[in-house]
C-alpha cells in the first residue's frame, strides 16, 4: 500500500517536472495564447459581475453590491409588458428569416467560385462580393435608405420606369424584415465565404477524379464530393447562428429604425439600449439581457445536441 502511493507521488511530482520543462521550452506560445484569453477574462468573465442588477432595485449611490435586493421583480415585469412579446417575436423572427435566407447564399457562392475555371473572373467576382463587408454598418444603411428613398432612389425610379407607384419602403412594417435580411446578405455572404472556399481547398483531388471517371457531372461532384467535404463546417456554423437567434444586430436595426416601422424592427438589443442606456432602468434593461443571454444559451446547447444525435458533429 506504501509503496503504491510512493510511486503514485513520485508520478504526479514528475509529471510536474515535465509540465514545467514543457512550459519553459515553449513559452512564445504560451505567451501568444495569454493575451486571448486575457481579453476573455477582462471583457467577458469580470464584466458578469454586473448581472447582479438584474436581481437588484439598483441605485448609483448605493453601488451595485449595496442596492437592495428585489429577486425576479424585473423578469416579472417585462413579461407582464403588453410589447414584450411582440419584442421576442420580432427578434425571433427577423433571426429565423437570416438564417433561412442568408445561410445558404455563403455556401452557393463558396461552390460556383470553387468551380470557376478563369482566374480573373473569379477574383472579380471575390473582390466585388467582399467589399461591403469592409463598409461601415452607418453607410451600408445610408445607401440602401438612399436607394429606397420615395422621390430620388432608384428602387422607385425603376418602379415608375414600368408604371407603378413609388413606395416608402422603410415606413412599411411589413418590408422591415427583407430589406434588413438583403443588407446583411449584401453585407456579409462574400465574407462568410471564406470560410467555405477554404474548406473546399482541401477536397481530395482523388475523389474527384473517381467521380469523374464514374461519369459524375458537376453537379453530382457538388453533392456527393464537395458537399460532404465541407458538412462539417456547414454544421459548426449553423450551430452557432442558432446560438444568436436572439442578438440580432443592433448597429444595423436600430439605425433603420422610425417611427412608422417600429412596431416590426423593435427587438430586444434595441429595447435594452433605449431602457438602459436612453431611460436609465439599468435593472430592468439587465434583466431582459439576461434573459436574452440565457436562451441563446439554451438555443446553442440544443442545437449542438440535435447535430451529435444526428451524427454530424458539434462544437463539444
Amino acid at each position: 500500500m506504501t509503496d503504491s502511493a510512493g510511486a503514485e507521488g513520485e508520478g504526479i511530482v514528475h509529471s510536474l517536472k515535465w509540465r514545467r520543462t514543457n512550459a519553459a521550452k515553449h513559452w512564445q506560445l504560451y505567451a501568444m495564447i495569454a493575451l486571448p484569453v486575457l481579453f476573455f477574462v477582462i471583457f467577458s468573465y469580470v464584466p458578469m459581475y454586473g448581472v447582479l442588477l438584474a436581481f437588484k432595485d439598483y441605485r448609483v449611490a448605493d453601488g451595485i453590491w449595496n442596492s437592495p435586493w428585489v429577486g425576479l421583480k424585473y423578469f416579472e415585469q417585462f413579461f407582464q409588458s403588453p410589447s414584450s412579446w411582440r419584442i421576442i417575436g420580432n427578434t425571433v423572427a427577423i433571426s429565423a428569416y437570416s438564417i433561412a435566407a442568408g445561410f445558404p447564399i455563403p455556401i452557393l457562392l463558396a461552390i460556383a467560385l470553387n468551380e470557376a475555371r478563369s482566374a480573373w473572373f473569379k477574383k472579380t467576382v471575390q473582390m466585388v462580393t467582399y467589399a461591403p463587408y469592409f463598409i461601415s454598418t452607418v453607410i451600408l444603411v445610408g445607401m440602401a435608405l438612399q436607394f429606397l428613398d420615395p422621390r430620388i432612389g432608384i428602387v422607385n425610379q425603376l418602379l415608375g420606369l414600368i408604371g407603378l407607384e413609388p413606395r416608402n419602403f422603410m415606413g412599411e412594417p411589413g418590408s422591415f424584415k427583407t430589406i434588413y435580411v438583403l443588407i446583411g446578405i449584401w453585407a456579409g455572404s462574400g465574407y462568410a465565404a471564406i470560410i467555405y472556399l477554404a474548406a473546399l481547398a482541401g477536397v481530395s483531388k482523388d475523389l474527384q477524379e473517381a467521380a469523374i471517371i464514374d461519369g459524375a457531372n458537376k453537379i453530382r461532384r457538388i453533392w456527393h464530393v464537395d458537399l460532404p467535404h465541407i458538412r462539417p463546417t456547414i454544421v459548426i456554423l449553423l450551430i452557432l447562428n442558432v446560438g444568436n437567434v436572439m442578438s440580432v444586430g443592433f448597429e444595423m436595426i436600430y439605425l433603420m429604425q422610425n417611427a412608422l416601422n417600429l412596431s416590426a424592427s423593435e427587438v430586444v438589443s434595441t429595447y435594452v439600449y433605449k431602457m438602459g442606456l436612453i431611460n436609465s432602468n439599468f435593472s430592468f434593461s439587465t434583466a431582459v439581457s439576461l434573459f436574452n443571454s440565457v436562451i441563446n444559451l439554451a438555443l446553442l446547447a440544443a442545437a449542438n445536441f440535435i447535430a451529435r444525435r444526428t451524427g454530424n458533429g458539434g462544437l463539444w
